[in-house]
């Protein structure tokens, strides 16, 4: 009988071997690290296996925000709410949305605020965990809508937790002073190993000295965030995710990147192991992510961490109402040593005449630091 490793891995293996082999031997790694998670029926994201879970005995990899304490998803309520207003729209966009607990908390949340929503549209490429937000989801059946694309034109909020992150990257390798791109090969064995070639990419600022430096640079993230900015006509929408602007992203002495695998609640640096069964990700160059924004017309209305926005929202106040372990949990989402700092929030909305500054970057905003 077929272990779940053999179950998942194997075809995911054979899928990618002969990818490698129709592009003639080297696949890039961001079409590789795109199979590994979103291969339909056994990428990381696109199979049925556990992911988001405050302990590994349930079989999860990781936990999000929302997972740890609705507190979360009741302060950044509070700034939706003040960006519906001012914005004039009634619907929440938000991409990839997990288990839905986010979707839950910030409708519920609407809702005692008396901030009236049309409508809840979750953008998902996940089947399965579509289903797991159908379940969550199922009291607020006729206000929550799926969809897998983006329309022609939107408007609304949108909210992005974790999402960046989860984009394929390109990676890029300085060896002995020559940089080279580096993909995935097959070794004669059929096993998957690196392999750099020479290339003209660069990163967007020049790594100084001469030492061997891995890094990623990220276009299809900025490519999604100029998709964004082309297609909302009127609304904001508000990114969390870990990273840094790109001045501390491509510090000389991160010298080897920021790609990391979660899995079981561990993480480790090996993407090209246990294919399917555990994520793969990467740190946000924000400062990459506000000039795809502005490339497209959007402004930056604010950027900082995530743990000094969540108190602008209100955060400390909420945590009155609630007990003594969702005050507990409140502190890993705003400690600097925990998700407060290395989490941040970014902030952007389509060019208009009217001047709104959005609650969470009242106070410590860090737009300067881009």
């Amino acid at each position: 009988m077929a272990t779940e490793h053999e179950s998942l891995t194997s075809p995911l293996l054979a899928r990618v071997g002969e990818a490698i082999a129709q592009a003639g031997g080297w696949l890039p790694f961001d079409r590789f690290m795109a199979m590994a998670l979103y291969e339909p029926g056994l990428g990381y994201y696109a199979n049925a296996t556990p992911k988001f879970g405050a302990m590994p005995q349930g079989g999860s990899d990781f936990v999000t925000a929302p997972e740890l304490t609705p507190l979360f998803g009741q302060a950044l309520a509070r700034q939706v709410a003040q960006a519906l207003a001012a914005t004039g729209t009634d619907e929440v966009w938000e991409f990839g949305a997990g288990t839905g607990a986010l979707a839950l908390q910030v409708i519920e949340a609407l809702a005692e605020l008396g901030q009236p929503l049309r409508r809840y549209t979750i953008v998902d490429l996940s089947g399965s965990l579509r289903e797991r937000q159908r379940a969550t989801l199922g009291v607020h059946a006729q206000r929550v809508h799926w969809a897998d694309a983006l329309p022609a034109q939107m408007q609304g909020v949108v909210l992005g937790n974790e999402v960046l992150d989860a984009m394929p990257v390109q990676l890029l390798a300085r060896r002995g002073g020559v940089w080279h791109e580096r993909g995935v090969a097959r070794t004669d064995a059929g096993a998957l190993a690196w392999a750099d070639r020479a290339t003209a990419l660069r990163p967007p600022l020049e790594v100084e000295g001469e030492h061997d430096y891995v890094t990623e640079i990220h276009p299809q993230a900025e490519a999604f965030v100029r998709t964004l900015a082309d297609r909302l006509k009127r609304g904001a929408a508000f990114l969390l995710d870990y990273g840094f602007p790109e001045a501390e992203y491509y510090h000389p002495q991160r010298a080897m990147g920021t790609l990391i695998c979660h899995r079981a609640h561990r993480s480790d640096s090996d993407p090209l192991s246990d294919l399917g069964l555990k994520d793969i990700t990467a740190h946000v160059n924000f400062t990459g992510i506000a000039l795809a924004a502005q490339d497209g017309g959007l402004e930056v209305l604010g950027y900082t961490g995530q743990g000094r926005f969540l108190l602008n929202c209100g955060l400390l106040e909420l945590a009155q109402r609630a007990d003594a372990r969702q005050n507990a949990m409140m502190q890993k989402l705003v400690n600097e040593h925990e998700m407060g700092e290395l989490f941040k929030v970014i902030a952007l909305a389509p060019a208009s005449g009217t001047a709104w500054i959005p609650m969470g970057f009242a106070a410590g905003d860090r737009t300067h630091r881009l």
